[in-house]
């Protein structure tokens, strides 16, 4: 892909899953990379996995020192901070609205929706807003559809979908934003959703299987290269076609 060789990318929860083989993708490509997540090992690990183009700095995505500390950590290294994958989600309550716990509430919008804010306005402010650059948000189908069970986070995953729109609006022409939205992907995050029914929920996808972490690290990589360089404000469905039946 082109104009990512020689680049430097922030993706964050990136020790495994979707994050990492985002990370691996873009080095594939010939960026360089600064991984980012809460568990140090696994972190360490996963850099290692990556080769000598990859660092890492463990801490939580919502920690705005943690997030000054990682922009460092790419300038300081690789010279730039090219692009951005905000990639962190959780889900901590599984239920209803009617159930969750405010406070569970207002985590998942931190950790899902601000602190993805705070990172664009660190990174713009350190290194993008003078350079440019190109951000991906990583949403989810449960964002575009009432999604039961997870509802609270298909809330959060709405408004990153939304924030994306709004990102891409006042930060052009020099900083490109847009969104993937995953259906369910094979990951420990998502296990709770497939595990033990695998071929029963596959069967709802056009594709008639569930999603792997390169599935969507190819989209990401291709969001940030050159070759999506007049898209901005889009959110890209990856969802094996799980939509065009009515699946989840």
């Amino acid at each position: 892909m082109n104009g990512l060789t020689g680049k430097t990318a922030i993706v964050t929860g990136a020790s495994r899953g979707i994050g990492l083989a985002i990370a691996q993708r873009l080095i594939t490509e010939g960026a360089n990379v600064v991984i980012t997540a809460r568990k140090q090992e696994a972190l360490a690990d996963a850099a290692n996995s990556l080769g000598d183009r990859a660092v890492y700095v463990a801490g939580r995505a919502d920690d705005a020192d943690h997030q000054d500390e990682v922009i460092a950590k790419a300038v300081d290294t690789f010279g730039s901070a090219d692009f951005l994958v905000n990639n962190t989600g959780i889900n901590p309550a599984y239920g209803p609205l009617m159930d969750i716990d405010p406070g569970v509430a207002r985590k998942i919008m931190d950790v899902n929706v601000i602190a993805a804010l705070t990172w664009v306005q660190k990174l713009r402010a350190a290194w993008q807003g003078e350079h440019g650059g190109a951000i991906v948000n990583v949403a989810s189908v449960a964002g575009l559809r009432p999604a039961p069970g997870i509802a609270m986070y298909g809330v959060s995953k709405a408004a990153v979908i939304h924030l994306t729109e709004e990102l891409a609006w006042e930060l052009g022409p020099d900083i490109r934003v847009n969104a993937v939205a995953p259906a369910i992907v094979k990951t420990n995050f998502a296990k709770a959703l497939y595990d033990g029914r695998e071929e029963q929920v596959a069967a709802q996808y056009a594709l008639k299987r569930l999603g792997v972490p390169d599935d969507i690290g190819s989209v990401v990589a291709f969001l940030l290269s050159d070759d999506a360089g007049w898209m901005t404000g889009q959110t890209l469905t990856v969802d094996g076609g799980v939509l065009l039946g009515g699946g989840v």
